[in-house]
């Protein structure tokens, strides 16, 4: 394999890794909830795509309504369920799982065990003999557009105060007039927004099922464990370690020992820093500081 082949391998795996977390590590940056109904959101935004799309709507623009459209349904399910379960992180694993079992059979009796998909768009390139699809390589930039927008977002916006305010310190911020339930609200939408988005992307390039949300579940929770609680720091950080390591293993072995070497990593990280990479980031920059 050349250094070519290995850089677009590592450009997939960081795209994957990257569009796979980024709504769960809102989610439980911002609110320490575990969803494990993540997976089905990415579900509902690639279903979405794919309809809107075969109904004669343009790709990009079903992309951003599916999106929009899972991030209004996560603020339903936040007002009905979830904002009960603020504070309660183990609680949360139990009932979003309970969500995702709903969703998923849902979709299998509505539209049956498969959907019939959308050829993935632009075609390939060809350098050197090898052929590399321009759409996956558009999904390499679209990963580092979604970090700068999750950087605006969080950092240059009253929302974006608002939410790490709440996160550093719920009582204080609330005693400051922080409506502390609609940022977490809000936060959930925006976590399922995103959700929405990974699944609209990635709809031309996989079969539409119901499970199609399964084969994100794993590497996003393991992208989050690595990077931490900090979802813009911790998810870059960690989407760029495990990409290295995922496409060396799967160059050398194969997608087996690829999602193996991540889980193994993982184990690692935990063991050495509980808080993830984010936490040894922010460890570093405060002694800076003192200093």
């Amino acid at each position: 394999m050349s250094i070519l082949d290995l850089f677009y391998q590592f450009m997939n795996d960081f795209s994957f890794l990257i569009l796979s977390a980024i709504g769960l590590a809102i989610i439980f940056g911002m609110m320490k909830i575990i969803n494990l109904s993540h997976g089905e959101f990415i579900m509902l935004g690639a279903y979405m795509t794919t309809l809107f799309t075969k109904a004669g709507m343009p790709l990009i623009l079903s992309i951003f309504i599916s999106a929009i459209g899972v991030g209004v349904f996560g603020f339903i399910i936040d007002r009905l369920v979830i904002s009960h379960l603020y504070g309660r992180t183990l609680d949360s694993v139990v009932v979003t799982w309970g969500i995702s079992m709903v969703l998923q059979q849902g979709m299998l009796v509505i539209f049956g065990p498969s959907l019939q998909g959308v050829s993935t768009p632009l075609g390939s390139l060809s350098i050197g003999g090898s052929a590399y699809s321009i759409y996956r390589i558009l999904l390499f930039v679209i990963s580092f557009v979604v970090l700068v927008l999750l950087y605006v977002i969080f950092m240059n916006t009253k929302f974006g105060l608002y939410s790490r305010a709440t996160m550093q310190n719920q009582e204080i911020a609330q005693s400051m007039g922080v409506n502390t339930n609609r940022v977490y609200s809000l936060t959930f939408s925006l976590g399922a927004a995103f959700a929405g988005l990974t699944g609209g992307l990635y709809a031309p390039t996989m079969t539409i099922s119901p499970s199609f949300g399964t084969s994100f579940l794993m590497p996003s929770f393991v992208t989050v464990i690595v990077g931490g609680a900090n979802p813009l720091i911790g998810t870059s950080l960690s989407g760029g370690v495990l990409g290295i390591v995922n496409s060396i293993l799967d160059a050398l072995w194969g997608t087996f020992y690829g999602r193996l070497g991540l889980l193994i990593v993982a184990i690692i990280v935990i063991r050495i820093l509980p808080l993830g990479i984010s936490g040894l980031v922010e460890k570093v920059l405060v002694r800076k500081n003192r200093v």
